[in-house]
């Protein structure tokens, strides 16, 4: 239980720290400097307006001096991130995996927001992440080296011959494939695929919501990280369970 609870007030600072990260860096801002300002009238943020979920509740929604009001998103990414970090202790207990876990669901988070504001998904986040991601495969029992590059070369293999196939098409850029090399490299081969359908049932299902409520045409770009980034997260956690169920149905049907 203490565990549990360092782990949630770690997370909330880390998740306050993302949206620094998702904010600045598609800016091409310092991540460091300056301090946290408000975007609106510039006033520097003082620690006690700082406080990760209570801050946003306390003004609520709103700068402290300009009554600017502050995006939600802001807060749920400080949500989100504790959640994200206890299922993670849950499923893996207080384990290497779970701190090289813990930095690839940070990644995701990111760039899940960032793709859906921006449009972009970083190099400077998906390329270290696969980095780290194909380092982290000497040290685990569960995916070798081999498997890892399997795992990025299958899933950005795939998307990068749809994106031969769709070259002349919008919705789909190189920033996703670069994001399934680091996906595949941290959940292998199998998984990595297990994501590439749940993003895309997950982008459907939204596609249908902009197609028929919201009335947009055809030809309206749906940000394809911001799905493949939750699904990644939820292969990630249950895909070694979904995977063994398909094969005991296709096995025994």
């Amino acid at each position: 239980m203490v565990e549990a609870l360092i782990i949630v007030l770690f997370a909330m600072a880390w998740g306050s720290f993302l949206n620094v990260v998702i904010y600045r860096l598609p800016h091409g801002l310092n991540l460091a400097y300056p301090p946290s300002r408000c975007p609106q009238c510039k006033t520097p943020i003082k620690t006690y307006h700082n406080i990760p979920v209570l801050s946003y509740l306390l003004l609520q929604g709103k700068c402290r001096h300009c009554k600017t009001t502050i995006p939600f998103s802001y807060v749920l990414v400080e949500i989100l991130t504790p959640l994200c970090f206890l299922l993670l202790y849950f499923q893996f207990s207080l384990s290497l995996h779970f701190f090289a876990a813990a930095i690839f669901t940070s990644a995701l988070i990111a760039l899940g927001f960032i793709d859906y504001y921006h449009q972009i998904l970083p190099d400077q986040i998906t390329l270290p992440s696969l980095v780290l991601a194909l380092v982290y495969a000497f040290f685990r029992e569960d995916l070798s080296l081999k498997q890892a590059l399997i795992g990025a070369v299958s899933g950005a293999g795939f998307l990068l011959l749809v994106y031969g196939l769709l070259r002349k098409k919008e919705g789909l850029g190189m920033g996703d494939v670069t994001l399934m090399l680091m996906i595949g490299a941290f959940l292998g081969w199998q998984r990595s695929f297990l994501t590439l359908i749940l993003g895309s049932f997950l982008g459907a299902l939204v596609g249908i919501y902009f197609l028929s409520i919201r009335k947009k045409d055809m030809q309206y770009a749906l940000p394809f990280g911001s799905f493949l980034t939750p699904a990644a997260f939820f292969a990630l956690l249950y895909g070694q369970q979904i995977i063994q169920w398909y094969l005991d149905l296709v096995k025994y049907p």
